[in-house]
């Protein structure tokens, strides 16, 4: 019997005034699985994520999650259902005014009882685990842009999440320290088992980390697959998108504007 999925996407429409995002997008994650979903800025990637977590609202179509709808949850609700996911922003917005110990224990403060001991506890546990253990009395302002992103990193995993979600994770960092993130996603869905998604431009980062390979445009999915077969895919899109090229209308627009 096939295992039911942990999140799905039923027929998603969503516009902001004229501008469609998303157009009918059916999803299903699995438990345990890291799915990259790719695509030109502004195809409703980050969007997707603000529906999975009840951020946004669907205009027509479904969100579950362990088999309960989230589009449909009062705010209390959606509160408690959030605790299950944790997120990796872009810039990793951490608090500068707080220590890299302040900033790991904030979730644990806001939505559990543990008393300080615990909190120190659970946040020397996830510094280690990302491989940055006694930095818990630094300052953000001190770290590396690297240093910062994997304290962002522990923040997220801090309250033992289902899911994690990871907006351009390897954004801002060089390929050596993109390579020690990739190594944190995949450590942690083989270690603790944790499912992601994670929007990203870095076709390098989306081969290492990928069980699967989403691709968005104008709105509709048109490659979904293992890193494998969406490489094959005979879709120009998808194959200009991985090779980084340019279509055919943006490179004559640009030689018509130095055209004498």
């Amino acid at each position: 019997m096939a295992q039911e999925p942990l999140i799905r996407l039923v027929d998603l429409h969503k516009s902001f005034g004229k501008l469609r995002v998303l157009d009918g997008v059916s999803l299903d994650f699995h438990r345990g699985q890291t799915t990259v979903v790719v695509g030109p800025s502004g195809t409703g990637k980050s969007v997707l994520l603000k529906h999975i977590v009840g951020l946004l609202r669907p205009d027509r179509g479904e969100v579950w999650f362990e088999g309960r709808r989230v589009d449909t949850m009062t705010e209390s609700q959606l509160a408690k259902m959030r605790e299950k996911f944790g997120f990796l922003f872009q810039m990793g917005a951490l608090f500068d005014s707080m220590t890299v110990r302040d900033n790991i224990a904030f979730p644990l403060a806001e939505h559990t009882g543990m008393s300080r001991t615990e909190q120190k506890d659970r946040v020397a546990q996830a510094l280690k685990m990302v491989g940055l253990p006694n930095i818990d009395k630094k300052m953000p302002a001190e770290l590396s842009g690297g240093q910062r992103k994997r304290v962002a990193l522990a923040r997220a995993i801090v309250l033992e999440p289902a899911v994690v979600l990871y907006d351009e994770p390897t954004t801002g960092l060089d390929p050596i320290r993109a390579d020690v993130i990739d190594e944190l996603i995949i450590a942690l869905r083989d270690q603790l088992g944790i499912t992601g998604i994670a929007v990203t431009h870095d076709m390098h980062s989306a081969q290492k980390i990928a069980d699967r390979m989403v691709m968005l445009h104008e709105g509709h999915i048109v490659a979904d697959g293992d890193p494998k077969a969406f490489h094959a895919s005979d879709n120009d899109l998808v194959q200009r998108f991985i090779k980084g090229e340019a279509d055919h209308e943006d490179l004559e627009a640009i030689r018509a504007g130095f055209e004498k």
